[in-house]
């Protein structure tokens, strides 16, 4: 066969016909527990690394692969292993970036899980495990793309293809930016595929075109020069606590939307969405209510809301009678889209000073910022990645907006501004990630592997 005419039926076909080969390799991969978090095993990413180039080396298709990485920050220091495979474009083909990452969120409370986090367990249609959608179904997406590809083109593929597999997404990307620059010329493309995304459901097709930024950061409030004893003194000195406790109230209004001046919220409209839907997708029981105002997809989508993920005080187990003289908490930020994080960090970090109840001492560490992200969807690529979803799913592609973040294509918007970027995933509303019993469903994988495999037909015919 030559590479001068798409030929969607074969690929879908040989696309089809390597599902059950996929999903037993992500099964593999599913097995390693591949943190990146600092006080895991390395050594299991790097094994993580060694899985995921030997299915590289296994499509036949690539030039070169090796697992490499790079300086964090300028120092010493080495980010987590990737690996990068290319394959040079011939006959004016253009060339495509296949991004996913292979490292997983730790695991959490394991008695919530009900299977083991890292034994693939299926069960009513959906793989169960950590990372078997947050996103080595990712990876298994490219593989078995790139394998359908091979299968129906063989040696005639003119496509030129880089696929670069992250090794430390969960933990912060943190030499991501050097990674790009050290390999800049291997992972130079006219599309980028990000297979780290969602979609409306398990049978609806999304390419996501906004993502919300974040600006992560650590607060202590220190009130006490030592802890004391509550009975003598309470009542008259303010504790840690109780300082934390007004401060962070501050942030939100009395219907749960975010009160800090400063913080942009982006005009776009959003398609309907229930509040039965939400509960679903959430786990929101009846007798809680929703937080914020106006259309439900708006205050996701285009508004900025403030999490506590994290706060370090006294546990239960050790509770005394004691005045705390320091508490400190995580804060996650989520960015409107157009907004800069860092300008979001500032202003949430001038509220928190300006609120200090009693003097407290307030004080910022470990500032994570986050760009968010704009797709132009004017582009070709966009065109051909929606015809490829509405034939892989048998539905039309939608426009997804996306509350969460993805800091990283900021960067890759920086580094190769002339790319089309295109940010697909194959998670659906109930996949949870990062969460306990984390899934895959199994239909919306099959749909997202052979609708890539389409996309990469479709631009193995395309002469730039």
């Amino acid at each position: 066969m030559t590479s001068e005419q798409p030929r969607p039926g074969a690929v879908r076909d040989a696309a089809n016909g390597g599902i059950s080969a996929a999903l037993a390799d992500l099964g593999t991969l599913v097995r390693i527990p591949s943190i990146a978090f600092p006080g895991f095993d390395r050594a299991q990413v790097q094994r993580s690394a060694q899985a995921v180039q030997a299915l590289a080396e296994g499509t036949g298709l690539f030039d070169d692969i090796q697992i490499r990485d790079a300086a964090i920050d300028g120092g010493d220091e080495r980010g987590m292993p990737a690996v990068l495979a290319t394959r040079a474009a011939r006959n004016g083909r253009p060339t495509i970036l296949l991004y996913a990452h292979h490292d997983v969120q730790p695991v959490g409370d394991e008695a919530l899980w009900e299977t083991p986090p890292f034994e693939p367990t299926v069960r009513d249609g959906r793989l169960y495990g950590r990372g078997a959608a947050d996103d080595k179904a990712g990876i298994m997406v490219h593989i078995g793309a790139l394998r359908a590809l091979r299968e129906v083109h063989g040696d005639d593929l003119d496509l030129g293809v880089a696929l670069f597999i992250e090794g430390e997404e969960e933990a912060g990307s943190r030499s991501f930016a050097q990674f790009l620059a050290d390999n800049a010329d291997a992972l130079r493309a006219d599309v980028i595929v990000v297979a780290d995304s969602g979609n409306w459901d398990a049978a609806t097709p999304a390419l996501t075109v906004s993502l919300r930024g974040n600006a992560r950061f650590t607060m202590t409030v220190r009130t006490l020069d030592h802890a004391s004893h509550s009975g003598m003194f309470g009542g008259a000195v303010p504790d840690a606590m109780m300082a934390t406790v007004k401060l962070l109230s501050t942030l939100w209004d009395d219907d749960g939307a975010v009160a800090v001046a400063g913080l942009a919220v982006r005009d776009a409209p959003t398609p309907p969405y229930t509040e039965e839907t939400l509960r679903d997708e959430a786990g929101l029981p009846a007798g809680v209510s929703p937080v914020g105002r106006d259309a439900i997809l708006s205050r996701i989508w285009n508004k900025p809301s403030i999490t506590v993920t994290g706060i370090d005080a006294p546990s239960v187990r050790n509770a005394s009678n004691t005045l705390s003289p320091e508490v400190t908490v995580v804060i996650s930020t989520r960015v409107a889209p157009g907004q800069r994080a860092r300008e979001a960090y500032e202003a949430v970090a001038a509220h928190l000073r300006a609120h200090a109840p009693f003097g407290a001492d307030v004080s910022f560490t470990d500032v994570d910022c986050g760009d968010g992200f704009l797709v132009d969807t004017g582009g070709w690529a966009v065109g051909e990645a929606k015809a490829a979803l509405e034939e892989g799913y048998g539905t039309a592609a939608v426009d997804l907006g996306v509350g969460g973040s993805i800091p990283f294509i900021a960067d890759l918007v920086r580094e190769f501004p002339a790319a089309q970027i295109l940010v697909t995933g194959v998670e659906d509303p109930h996949a949870r990630a990062h969460s306990p019993n984390e899934s895959l469903h199994l239909d919306t994988f099959r749909h997202a592997l052979i609708s890539e495999a389409l996309l990469l037909d479709r631009l193995n015919a395309r002469t730039l």
